[in-house]
């Protein structure tokens, strides 16, 4: 078997607490489409996007999204939550399977700084396996504008990756591309599902092994229920997209070393030299 199917949730949010909207608005979406193998959600869904409203790692939210996955028998990425953990906040996807049992957590690796404050980057790449089917990797928002995350889950044998999203700026026509050269360049599925309404301006996006777009989403609330085929990765890792660029052999086979990657170049090169992470119009004046 190959074929999975998922549903991404493109909810209009409140900053608050949505938990038991959220639980209503998958049980709809199951009613409806009852051969849905995943839902996922928008980052921070749950709660929204104040660190205020931060839960304990397995706490109430993430009890209740466990029995709604065991209920329905799905696998579920409930977007994100801010996390209460060892004394730091990180922005975590748990990845509920259908037995109703938390199989990973996702810390997200690039907050968005200088914005997003408070919040502790995390350091684990995750990928998790659909038994007879393929492996998933997670990544969250601003990771998206990070080729390495997704490069490096694609490294881990992820053939689709999922990306719960909270954008609500007039960028989001980057991600949109972002997502369809990220898919077509590691040869994968992208599943970016965004919120609507007052928290996100929608246009959720799926994007297939060869850059196309299975679908983009309007800006208002909508479900999104599609069916992938892992086989279709495969092929295409195999032959090339239109049986042409070989993209991860090629990576693969190179003798090329990027010294970019080094922490030591980043810092004391052309990068050192760009200046502090701040939100511009903050920047204290010089002295003359």
């Amino acid at each position: 078997m190959s074929h999975f199917a998922v549903a991404g949730l493109q909810l209009e949010l409140s900053g608050q607490d949505n938990l038991y909207l959220i639980q209503k608005e998958i049980e709809k979406t199951i009613g409806r489409f009852p051969w849905l193998d995943m839902v996922v959600l928008s980052e921070l869904a749950t709660y929204g996007p104040s660190t205020q409203y931060a839960q304990t790692t397995a706490g109430e939210a993430e009890r209740l999204y466990c029995e709604i996955a065991r209920q329905h028998n799905i696998w579920l990425i409930p977007g994100s939550l801010f996390e209460k953990r060892e004394g730091k906040i990180f922005n975590t996807a748990p990845v509920i399977s259908p037995d109703g049992e938390v199989v990973q957590r996702y810390r997200k690796m690039f907050p968005f700084f200088p914005y997003e404050k408070g919040v502790t980057p995390g350091e684990k790449f995750v990928v998790f396996d659909v038994p007879e089917i393929g492996r998933v990797g997670v990544i969250i928002c601003y990771d998206l504008w990070f080729p390495e995350t997704i490069r490096s889950l694609v490294a881990e044998g992820a053939e689709l990756i999922v990306c719960p999203t909270l954008t609500n700026t007039i960028d989001r026509d980057v991600e949109v591309a972002m997502t369809r050269a990220h898919a077509a360049s590691n040869q994968c599925f992208l599943v970016n599902i965004n919120a609507a309404g007052t928290l996100g301006v929608g246009r959720s996006v799926i994007a297939g092994p060869d850059g196309s777009v299975i679908h983009e989403a309007g800006v208002g609330r909508e479900i999104i229920a599609v069916e992938v085929d892992f086989n279709v990765v495969r092929r295409v890792r195999e032959r090339g997209i239109h049986n042409l660029g070989q993209v991860l052999k090629s990576f693969r086979d190179s003798a090329v070393s990027f010294d970019v990657y080094a922490s030591d170049h980043r810092r004391q090169g052309y990068l050192g030299s760009l200046g502090r992470l701040q939100v511009p119009g903050t920047e204290v004046p010089r002295k003359g």
